[in-house]
């Protein structure tokens, strides 16, 4: 098991009294799509942890299903600010401890605010990143938006 993950699974354990089985593959699941046809699943059942600076100058983290994208302009509305962009490599790995494309939806090193896609909890379970663009783990969304303390919203399209 690599590092970064063996991290992750630690932390889930410790801090969420989650078991959490990865799973590798060697070809990568960098975009929802590969993780997608990876695993057998819907891009929907992908949760993409999508890291965005705020105006205030904060970094949120929004849980989005595969198939839908962060909607700026109402993320910026939904936090009452006047803009919000993509949060750059740099910021991510300050912030949160995890490289993009590894980023799980927690057990990260700054406690973040986090929002969750409402499609994601359609279904019985999901699939997020567990530390490398190589390693998923499966999770009921409902746990997962339970243990994330994740709120709802009407940001994603």
């Amino acid at each position: 098991m690599h590092p970064t993950v063996r991290e992750f699974v630690e932390c889930a354990e410790k801090e969420y009294q989650l078991s959490v089985d990865p799973v590798e593959f060697s070809e990568g699941t960098k975009t929802a799509a590969d993780a997608a046809e990876a695993i057998g699943c819907d891009v929907s059942q992908i949760v993409k942890s999508i890291a965005m600076y705020i105006s205030s100058g904060e970094l949120v983290v929004a849980l989005t299903s595969g198939g839908n994208r962060v909607q700026e302009n109402e993320l910026a509305d939904y936090y009452g600010v006047s803009d919000a962009r993509s949060a750059n490599p740099e910021e991510i790995k300050e912030t949160l401890g995890w490289s993009i494309g590894g980023v799980p939806p927690m057990c990260y090193q700054t406690e973040v605010d986090r929002i969750i896609d409402r499609r994601l909890l359609e279904y019985n379970t999901v699939w997020a990143a567990a530390g490398t663009p190589q390693t998923v783990f499966a999770v009921s969304p409902k746990k997962l938006h339970k243990m994330t303390g994740a709120t709802i919203a009407e940001i994603f399209g």
